[in-house]
């Protein structure tokens, strides 16, 4: 690896020592956006655009070898899906360089103009061309191209490139977004169709580092239980939420769950998440068959007719949202003091987890803030299934924080069989393919640290390296702490608000009951019960398994 600009000119001439680089631009370690530019052999390819500013990319232009031909970044750029932090550059790269081809699916380049909302919808040329799903593309002189359905998103796709010399080909996979598991309006990405592609490169993402998630289903029933459970205690319920997807599904899940079908409630849809229902709306032959299937019967989401309503929130409306119970669905980047006006709520407002949306600590209106799970992208285990059946030479981590990519790169089952990396923005990453190199050593993840006794009071001093991760923050904002063996070892877990507020109402069921309420190893919504299929996962207190232990008196 280097960490300079200087190897550029090698990539514009084809000079390197490689076949296969990965330069990138930015790798959304936070919300800088995701902007990669691979080389393979002469061919440089320009991997996604969500660069909020360009101008990286326009400095490190060297001039070309044809006197009078403006420089290009790339020979062409594809593009993922159509989220802004790997689409929201792409306007900006059209104006400056036009003459830069642009890929991606047929859906994507339908709801990429959804990513300038403040622009003149006349001024916002078609600038992306469309690839057929699973077709192999010639885009240049042995460089073909092959998109498949990556889930997450609708129209989001996993990108393969393939380079062929006289003496043989390489491949790279990219996956931009993906999720292995069935959502709503989006099929999961299928394996089969990529095993045994005899692949040398997968640049993955890692949002979620080594975290498990519970199954998809259970995230909807967590989800709606305790918005049901808001409606019922007389709150309205706000969620803030992208443009386009989680909000869609968000959406769907309210109107098909048995919680609220045919109950006298409105969903208030506001901003550009409406108008990313109405984009939806456009693209429904692209959406699945048990979604168009729905649609013959009722409409997909504005309809005031079946309940519970689905309004679009108009400016006479809002004067009396919240005065009764409801739910709005809103833009993760909207002033939520608008909804929780004097005479209003109480409000619940529910967060998701890693999208960063900023709230207010006080409103005119009584709020309570709140996050749920409700994931769009693989965890760890669907992550390291997705790398053990591609089985490549190199694995390049992008998009995550880099405490959660680095708990990626320090799984001892990917250290052991492949070439792993995961560099910073501007690293060179050199991706040598038949020859063997040195593994990078992993970041540091153990920490030693000093444990005292006295009397009854045990205290354990850690290292400055330890409070200086962000996920420090997140773990010690109560200052309380929950520990439990794991055959030798003791294992400590930090107490979030929000669980100690829940812990005081876990127990309100019937004690005669053989449910996770009344199991002794069920704390914080947790079970702690490591026979027990559901170990270490959020359960409800109606849940029950087969490793269930009653509560003892008194405990």
């Amino acid at each position: 690896m280097r960490n300079n600009l200087s190897t550029y000119s090698n990539i514009e001439t084809g000079e390197a020592a490689t076949e296969l680089e990965c330069f990138p631009y930015s790798v959304q370690h936070h919300d800088e956006g995701v902007c990669l530019l691979v080389r393979m052999g002469p061919h440089r390819i320009l991997l996604d655009c969500g660069l909020a500013d360009i101008s990286s990319i326009q400095k490190s232009l060297t001039p070309s070898a044809k006197r009078g031909t403006p420089p290009l970044p790339a020979d062409l750029v594809l593009v993922t899906h159509a989220h802004p932090d790997h689409a929201r550059g792409l306007l900006a790269l059209h104006q400056a360089f036009p003459n830069l081809p642009i890929y991606g699916s047929e859906v994507t380049s339908k709801l990429l103009p959804l990513n300038w909302l403040d622009r003149n919808p006349q001024e916002i040329p078609q600038l992306c061309h469309a690839l057929p799903l699973r077709s192999p593309v010639e885009l240049q002189d042995g460089l073909v191209a092959e998109i498949f359905p990556a889930g997450h998103l609708p129209g989001a796709v996993a990108i393969l490139l393939t380079y062929t010399t006289e003496q043989r080909s390489y491949k790279l996979l990219y996956t931009g977004d993906f999720f292995l598991s069935n959502s709503r309006l989006v099929e999961g990405l299928r394996l089969e169709e990529l095993r045994g592609i005899d692949l040398n490169v997968l640049i993955i993402e890692g949002t979620y580092g080594t975290s498990r998630h519970p199954h998809r289903r259970n995230q909807e029933n967590q989800l709606a239980e305790r918005i049901n459970r808001a409606i019922s205690d007389r709150c309205s319920v706000i969620l803030p939420t992208p443009a386009l997807g989680l909000g869609q599904e968000l959406l769907m899940l309210l109107r098909s769950h048995h919680h609220f079908t045919g109950r006298d409630l409105d969903i208030w849809v506001d901003g550009a998440v409406a108008i990313g229902c109405d984009a939806y709306l456009e693209l429904l032959p692209h959406l699945p068959a048990s979604v168009q299937n729905f649609a013959r019967h009722q409409p997909l989401f504005w309809d005031e007719r079946v309940r519970p309503r689905v309004r679009r929130l108009q400016a006479e409306n809002r004067s009396s949202v919240g005065k009764s119970p409801c739910i709005v669905l809103t833009d993760a980047t909207s002033d939520l003091e608008q909804y929780c006006q004097p005479e209003t709520g109480p409000w619940l407002i529910l967060l998701p987890e890693k999208i960063d949306i900023k709230v207010n600590k006080k409103y005119s209106a009584p709020t309570t803030v709140e996050s749920y799970l409700l994931a769009q992208h693989s965890d760890g285990p669907g992550t390291t299934q997705l790398i053990h059946n591609l089985r490549p030479q190199h694995v390049v981590f992008v998009h995550g924080s880099p405490s959660y990519l680095a708990d990626l790169t320090c799984l001892e089952e990917l250290q052991n069989r492949y070439h792993i990396h995961s560099p910073a923005a501007e690293t060179m990453v050199e991706l040598l393919i038949g020859e063997t190199f040195l593994q990078p050593a992993p970041p540091e993840t153990n920490y030693e640290g000093e444990l005292t006794e006295l009397g009854t009071v045990i205290t354990i001093s850690i290292p400055e390296a330890i409070t200086a991760d962000p996920r420090w923050r997140q773990f010690a904002d109560t200052g309380l702490i929950e520990a439990r063996w794991q055959g030798e070892e003791l294992v400590l877990r930090g107490l979030t608000q929000r669980e100690l507020l829940n812990q005081n109402s876990d127990r309100n069921i019937s004690p005669d009951i053989d449910c996770c309420g009344t199991c002794r190893h069920q704390r914080g919504q947790r079970c702690w019960n490591p026979s027990s299929p559901l170990y270490n996962f959020r359960v409800t207190l109606e849940g029950h398994c087969p490793a269930f232990e009653r509560l003892a008196n008194g405990e």
